[in-house]
């Protein structure tokens, strides 16, 4: 075999390896793209996304039905008309119409479907009602009045919420205790209610043992008023006690000087709450028997009821999952999103639980980055740190962010009111000198600052909580003793929501400040104004 027959082969084995590698890459890739819909979150996508996904499911549509529907215009002006208003004339506009299109503001439903359908044809109807859906939220993004927070975008992630309400008997919303009317969507509800009328509905207000013992009696107060079925529950607590060690943060230790009588205001233990699962889910099942409802081949045939639990991301789902399996059977992590697909687990011969990843629903009521600040969307995506770190400092009091971090704020100056909530960058500035924190460039490393303290924010380090919002001012003042804290943070909440202003002040007081500021002190200018009069 001559030199160029050696080369010429060693060229062929060389390309042939490079082909088999361009093809593995080219299969990964395509498995990739099949399967990101399925193993991906998607809250957020830009208007060239959105008119791309609307053309090309136009389009497939007109192949089919050879009959589309008229695509929605996008409108890219985001100017505002209506500039010659007040800030609060704005804020009344805007709660008016959430009011009036709060029934608008839906999930999206599945169509309806017959065994005779084959996998095609119902794929198609569901991404064409989920279209539908989505047109109908952007035409609300068009009214200028309305916010509408980022929410799940992905259809298979709404395909893993349809199957987990068709296959419970009762439905669990986890939420966080600290804010449960946040994190509670009223049409998940009523869309259990839509597919079979003896489902109801069950609030887990996860972490209740962050809350004072007064606080849970509101809640429990204005559930009971509204006729909501909800339990109070710590999954960590749990966790802690089924493994027997103790809780390492002292603060979430629930206060044990003070017997709670009242079963709807304790924080539940796991069995009590299995018990309360599988009593609520029976009795569905017996209503259903007992009215002749028809059930199907499945039901028929299942031995155990099932509970379905759903909710916001990094409400707790996965750990009470696993505090009430009694092992480890769902991922955990900070970051939203860990749960990709729904999945039953068998507790006993007459329990099974349901699974469903956390979804982040469509809203008015708050911003991107108080939904960041709550843990609904990664901390890791944050563009803007300050205005999310700005919504802690407006819900925490000063006086527990200087405790908890052990540092002294900026006070407010003479001329602003007294009780107004630190800036955000004076509490980013002030913790990254008690830290430490510096940047290459020098200057306080605010970034790391503010992943810290919205880390601390939402596991609980820095106390905070909401109250019901029927309650009054008065019922605000009724706190026990042993609620210390608690009633420090509701009396400094309260004082920021009055914003009581400071004395009246001259010009004078207010340039002395402003003098302060920029380096000038009191006593040169004194010392000007002397010089001044002696001339």
């Amino acid at each position: 075999m001559g030199k160029n027959e050696k080369t010429s082969l060693g060229r062929a084995l060389v390309k042939h390896h490079n082909h088999m590698i361009q093809e593995t890459k080219e299969k990964g890739k395509s498995y990739k793209d099949q399967h990101k819909k399925v193993l991906e979150s998607v809250t957020e996508v830009s208007d060239i996304d959105a008119i791309i996904e609307q053309a090309e499911e136009a389009e497939r549509l007109f192949a089919i039905h050879h009959d589309s529907a008229t695509p929605v215009p996008i409108n890219m002006d985001t100017g505002s008309s209506s500039s010659g208003i007040t800030a609060k004339e704005w804020k009344e506009q805007r709660m008016r119409e959430e009011a009036l299109l709060a029934s608008s503001l839906q999930v999206p439903r599945r169509p309806h479907c017959t065994p005779k359908m084959n996998v095609e044809q119902l794929d198609v109807n569901e991404k064409q009602a989920f279209l539908t859906w989505r047109r109908k939220l952007a035409s609300l993004e068009e009214n200028e009045k309305l916010v509408l927070t980022p929410f799940e975008k992905n259809l298979d992630i709404w395909r893993q919420l349809w199957r987990v309400l068709e296959r419970s008997d009762l439905i669990v919303m986890v939420v966080d205790a600290r804010d449960p009317l946040f994190y509670r969507c009223p049409d998940l509800e009523a869309y259990a209610q839509e597919i079979d009328e003896h489902k109801k509905t069950m609030l887990l207000v996860n972490k209740a043992d962050l809350l004072p013992t007064y606080v849970r009696e509101k809640w429990a107060e204005y559930f009971s008023r509204n006729n909501i079925l909800f339990v109070f529950w710590s999954a960590k607590a749990a966790t802690a006690t089924l493994e027997g060690k103790p809780l390492k943060e002292q603060w979430r230790v629930p206060n044990t000087s003070q017997k709670i009588d009242d079963p709807a205001v304790k924080v539940y233990g796991r069995d009590e709450l299995l018990a309360r699962l599988k009593l609520e889910a029976q009795e569905i099942v017996k209503m259903k028997k007992s009215r002749g409802v028809s059930e199907t081949s499945a039901e028929s045939h299942r031995e155990q009821v099932v509970v379905g639990f759903v909710g916001y991301p990094n409400v707790g789902k996965s750990s009470t999952i696993n505090a009430l399996v009694g092992q480890k059977r769902t991922g955990v992590t900070s970051t939203p999103g860990k749960t990709k697909h729904f999945q039953t687990l068998i507790i006993s011969e007459e329990l099974m639980l349901c699974d469903c990843p956390g979804l982040v629903f469509p809203s008015f009521s708050s911003s991107r980055y108080e939904m960041i600040a709550s843990g609904v969307l990664p901390i890791d995506r944050m563009t803007e740190h300050r205005e999310a770190i700005k919504v802690v400092a407006e819900r925490v009091p000063r006086h527990a962010i200087e405790d908890v971090y052990n540092i002294s704020l900026p006070k407010p100056k003479t001329y602003e009111p007294q009780s107004r909530p630190p800036l955000a960058s004076e509490l980013l500035r002030t913790y990254c000198l008690s830290r430490g924190y510096v940047a290459s460039s020098g200057l306080p490393d605010e970034t790391k600052a503010a992943r810290q303290i919205l880390k601390d924010y939402i596991e609980g380090k820095l106390p905070h909580f909401a109250m019901p919002p029927e309650m009054t001012r008065e019922d605000e003042n009724e706190t026990g003793d042993d609620d210390t804290l608690g009633a420090e943070i509701v009396e400094g909440l309260r004082s920021v929501k009055e914003g009581e202003e400071a004395p009246g002040l001259g010009l004078d007081q207010v340039l002395d400040d402003l003098d302060l500021a920029n380096g000038i002190g009191p006593s040169k200018k004194k010392q000007n104004k002397k010089s001044h009069r002696k001339n």
